[in-house]
């Protein structure tokens, strides 16, 4: 049993040692135009972070409303990985690794609140004009969390671009192994 334990972890090491490095080594050949994506999603996760600090029904208040443990950390702690996380993206830097936090906070997002406003029993206000519940409302309510979904999706497959530091970085580290 020794032996087939240690294969074991030698298959887990190196399964592990692919993903970061699928994770750390983007690629940076796709084209120019990704820029774009980086700027729309980026640029909406900062302005949504800030947004949780200045306006506390958007942060702590929305966290507590959602029954979040220790809102006010949980709310200041995802705030602040929006902002960072948002500028990050708009610079094309570490995009994959942001890229999936995104998916994971978004996915978290749209599971706690458009659950209970299908349902009809969201602690947060209904929408301002019909439809109040059912899918219609959540179909109408997620459309900016689906877009951002699917950009970070793309962002994670593709990359961040030419325009980017992950492809300025790689090019300074290709050169200085040559």
């Amino acid at each position: 049993m020794f032996c087939g334990e240690i294969k074991n972890h030698s298959l887990q090491f190196k399964t592990m040692k692919k993903i970061t490095a699928w994770f750390i080594h983007p690629p940076v050949t796709g084209t120019e135009s990704i820029i774009i994506l980086r700027l729309m999603a980026g640029a909406v996760f900062a302005w949504e972070g800030a947004l949780k600090f200045v306006y506390p029904n958007q942060g702590v208040g929305r966290f507590t409303k959602l029954g979040f443990p220790a809102p006010e950390l949980t709310a200041h702690f995802v705030a602040t990985a929006e902002i960072i996380g948002g500028l990050l993206l708009l610079f094309g830097l570490l995009t994959r690794i942001v890229s999936f936090y995104f998916i994971v906070q978004m996915v978290i997002a749209v599971l706690t609140t458009k659950i209970s406003l299908y349902l009809g029993t969201s602690p947060l206000p209904l929408p301002p004009a019909p439809p109040k519940t059912g899918i219609w409302a959540v179909l109408h309510e997620i459309r900016s969390d689906y877009a951002q979904i699917l950009i970070c999706v793309f962002l994670l497959l593709e990359g961040a671009g030419k325009k980017s530091l992950d492809a300025a970085l790689k090019k300074k580290t290709v050169y200085r192994l040559v």
